[in-house]
């Protein structure tokens, strides 16, 4: 018999990936989409620096948001969901 404490890694384990998972987007898209589009104004150090604007999702979704007004480019919700998932599961891991 399991005792009750011995199912907390599983659980937590299962709340990790249930969290990833429920990010609308492809993040293979968003890849795809951001080496076409954003590269051409900046490289990822953006995403690496340490005093980095973006500090949550929403935040993520408007930093986005911003890029497309500063390049003229609307890419969509969907496609804005692509490049969020993307951006968080490479570099930023917000939750």
């Amino acid at each position: 018999m399991l005792k009750p404490f011995a199912l907390l890694p599983i659980i937590a384990v299962l709340s990790v990936s249930t969290q990833a998972a429920t990010l609308p987007g492809d993040a293979a898209n968003g890849k795809k989409l951001h080496d076409a589009r954003c590269t051409s104004c900046h490289d990822d150090s953006v995403y690496k620096r340490q005093d980095h604007k973006v500090k949550n999702l929403e935040g993520l979704a408007q930093q986005i948001r911003n890029c497309e007004h500063m390049t003229d480019v609307t890419p969509g919700k969907t496609h804005a969901n692509d490049l969020v998932k993307y951006l968080n599961e490479t570099y930023y891991k917000f939750k």
